[in-house]
């Protein structure tokens, strides 16, 4: 117990220390330099007595400490000389010392001369270590007993009878000075621990906290015993080990057994932990409960593996000495020992063992599955995890065999993965979720059967619905866009050759997508759509009749699945987006000679503008969409193509503003004069569509001269005269120069009008048609003659 007094008191003690160690070390000086050894003993009794202080802490005592050693380290020398010299023998000094006054500077004096005895070779080294060990249970304070052992085993590391030292004696030599080690590593040991049963209750923390700046003392004994040549495997599996560990195990101290389980794993070879793997694993489940065990027992899986990763050639010896099997039941065992573990300690223990696994035996993929297997039996009985630590672990965990496989058809095998996963909350499932993606994107893995895409989609299903009391409207838009989108670019990649499977992985994605809810169908029913066109674009030509759920893969059982899915975005409601989807159907079904099909497409595509689509800015863009895309369409007989046409046309004349009227109008001129072997040629209702086009561009100019008192500009009037000219190339009969004329003229009266409005991009555009027109003429051939009699001037 150290007396009470501030850190004022304790550098005045340390002060007056050191200056009584210096002032008989002056002394000790003289007395050497005068070779009087009688003076020498005398004063560096007097010096060595300043270490019988109990009144520093760990940290000055060691500074008092290493200015008496570093003159100790002369006194050697100088007792060296003197027995050289022949002064007096080292016998002689060797039993001269032992007659000091006090206990301590005695045996730190017979330590010093037993340094020299063993180099003397007069006695056999073992003979005189076995002395001192002995002689230091004199003793028994923990910081002096500590200190002085400490300069026991530095004074003798060097002269221990090892295997080709000059000390080495009889072929038992390297017994004695393993024995020699050893006792002293026990006894510190004793005097380490007892150090935190001396004292008030109140200060145990500052014992613990000064007993952790003494741990190197005892630890160095073991990284001398893993220096001694002699210590082969055999002597450390049947010496060695086994009075270490039984040491440790019973000392029953907390911060001795956590230091020194971590010491054995740093300091001795791999090769001898994996030999020995059953005796050191038996240790851990015995000791105390509040050990940090899984730091320990982690570092010494990462060090084996790392062993196993570096040095190929040692495999076997892991299989041999079914490595995996016992670090899987130490675990158990420890985790059995410890009710009181925390789940995150457990979890870490295990994430340590798969990562051993992965690295030693990764073609065992059973290993891996009982690793999880292991984990989930220990977390059952309890909720969801609310612990971010033990969180974070899981993550660790699962995210192991998807970094070493770099394949989520190997992690799908694993049973055990999901019921991992179903522990993990709302928030981490999304967060896992997207690390299966990403590993799947970025190794881009192929996963080509409905069976594994099952299992892939259970996995993720945190993103691709709701999850119980999960609140996706506390979600950031961009974050969830991003979520959304990773799981649209992993519907993309899944793929395989076989037609009838790919419908099943289609069947699969659907069942699951379309329990997104309106928020995230947007997102992923395209996806869907594309994946699912692809593999009718494969099947373009098998029209089968068939319908049910076992039926092959045709072009119309897939559309049939389309039009599920594009109904239940329709329903979101996402009408634009529908819109788009029926359409694209309805082209691949052209592709495919699926009249019904197409008309079909149409039909719904036709009714989403009606009564979803109310913004006229999307009303433009979809009647565009409606006509450009039946423009393609060549499927379609008389009836149903005219059906679709008015309709479309009808559309077009109803657009809430005049100009988008009239540009949709001669857009619908399109649908009467294709260019296909079997297209639609009729000039009449073309010359019919741009007629109207012109009565609503005239009627646009009417409406702008009342509201605004001038009568705009004339762009839509150039824009007619352009498909004019467009149509006028083809050939339809009913486009004769003359019209063109007089439509030129028209622009130009109107142009010319008081009410017109000067625009310098109306002028340049319809200075451009002009220009278009004078090069045609010019360029010689049949479509010359046609415009030789327009005129531009």
């Amino acid at each position: 117990m150290l007396p009470d007094g501030g850190a004022d008191d304790e550098e005045r003690w340390l002060a007056e220390g050191i200056a009584g160690v210096q002032q008989n070390a002056f002394y000790m000086h003289r007395a050497v330099d005068s070779n009087n050894l009688k003076d020498a003993l005398k004063y560096s009794a007097q010096m060595l007595s300043e270490l019988r202080t109990s009144r520093l802490s760990p940290h000055k005592y060691y500074d008092l400490y290493m200015r008496a050693f570093d003159e100790m380290r002369k006194l050697e020398m100088f007792f060296r000389e003197e027995t050289r010299r022949g002064s007096c023998s080292v016998v002689d000094l060797y039993e001269l010392v032992q007659h000091a006054g006090n206990v301590l500077p005695r045996l730190y004096l017979l330590c010093t001369v037993g340094s020299v005895y063993i180099k003397s070779k007069e006695a056999p080294a073992k003979d005189v270590l076995k002395d001192l060990v002995e002689m230091c249970r004199g003793i028994q304070h923990p910081l002096r007993g500590l200190f002085l052992r400490s300069y026991l085993s530095q004074i003798s590391r060097d002269k221990l009878p090892d295997i080709g030292s000059e000390y080495e004696g009889d072929a038992d030599s390297i017994n004695d000075a393993v024995e020699f080690v050893l006792q002293n590593f026990i006894e510190m040991n004793k005097l380490w621990v007892r150090m935190q049963h001396q004292g008030p209750v109140r200060e145990k923390e500052k014992r613990g906290k000064e007993r952790n700046e003494l741990r190197d003392l005892v630890g160095k004994n073991l990284h001398v015993l893993s220096q001694i040549e002699g210590v082969d495997l055999d002597m450390y599996k049947e010496t060695v080990l086994p009075r270490i560990l039984e040491q440790v195990v019973n000392c029953k101290d907390e911060l001795a057994q956590f230091y020194l389980m971590d010491c054995i794993i740093q300091v001795f070879p791999d090769e001898y932990h994996l030999q020995t793997l059953e005796t050191l694993l038996s240790a851990f489940p015995q000791l105390q409960p509040n050990v940090d065990i899984k730091t320990v027992l982690s570092q010494l899986m990462d060090r084996l593996s790392s062993y196993a990763t570096t040095s190929p050639e040692v495999l076997p010896e892991f299989l041999q000495v079914e490595a995996f099997a016992k670090f899987s039941k130490a675990i158990g065992k420890v985790i059995e020992a410890q009710v009181d573990m925390p789940v995150v300690g457990a979890v870490t223990l295990y994430v340590s063992l798969l990562t051993f696994t992965l690295r030693v035996h990764p073609d065992r993929l059973d290993y891996v599955d009982q690793v999880l297997g292991a984990c989930v039996k220990k977390l059952s009985g309890n909720a969801k995890l609310q612990d971010s630590r033990a969180t974070k672990q899981i993550v660790a965990l699962l995210s192991a065999p998807l970094e070493k496989y770099s394949d989520i058809v190997t992690a799908l095998e694993l049973s055990n993965y999901p019921r991992v996963m179903d522990y993990l909350d709302n928030s981490t499932t999304k967060v896992m979720a997207l690390v299966i993606i990403q590993s799947i994107t970025k190794n881009t893995a192929c996963i080509s059967t409905s069976d594994k895409i099952e299992a892939l989609f259970d996995l993720i299903k945190g993103l691709i619905k709701d999850m119980d009391g999960a609140q996706d409207d506390e979600l950031d838009d961009d974050d969830f866009k991003e979520e959304q989108s990773s799981v649209a670019r992993l519907i993309h990649m899944l793929h395989n050759d076989d037609h009838e499977e790919m419908l099943k992985i289609l069947c699969t994605v659907q069942k699951h997508i379309l329990q997104g809810g309106p928020k995230r169908l947007p997102f992923t029913v395209p996806s869907l759509v594309f994946s699912a066109l692809k593999l009718v674009r494969r099947l373009q030509g098998q029209d089968g009749d068939a319908i049910g759920e076992e039926v092959p893969a045709t072009p119309k059982k897939i559309f049939q699945i389309l039009h599920q899915t594009i109904e239940a975005l329709s329903c979101v409601p996402s009408p634009e987006l529908a819109l788009r989807l029926y359409l694209l159907c309805a082209e691949a079904a052209n592709d495919c000679d699926l009249e019904p099909v197409a008309y079909e497409f149409f039909t719904q595509a036709f009714i989403l503008y009606e009564e979803e689509i109310a913004d006229s800015k999307a009303q433009i863009t979809a009647i565009h969409l409606i006509i450009g895309t039946l423009q393609r369409m060549n499927i379609f007989g008389v009836e149903n193509r005219d059906t679709l046409t008015h309709k479309t046309t009808g559309y077009s004349a109803k657009l809430l503003k005049k100009p988008d009227q009239c540009r949709a109008v001669y857009a619908c001129s399109h649908l009467f004069w294709t260019d296909d072997q079997d297209g639609i040629m009729d000039g009449e209702r073309v010359l019919l569509c741009l007629k109207r086009a012109l009565r609503i561009a005239n009627a646009a100019q009417q409406m702008a001269n009342v509201t605004r008192g001038n009568s705009g500009s004339v762009a839509l009037f150039i824009e007619i005269l352009n498909k004019y000219l467009y149509f006028f190339e083809k050939g339809i009969p009913e486009i004769t120069n003359t019209v063109i004329q007089d439509l030129i003229e028209l622009i130009r009266t109107e142009k010319q009008s008081d009410n017109s409005v000067a625009d310098p991009s109306t002028e340049a555009f319809f200075a451009s048609t002009l220009r278009y027109i004078e090069f045609q003429k010019q360029k010689g051939g049949s479509l010359s003659e046609k415009y030789e009699q327009i005129k531009t001037t």
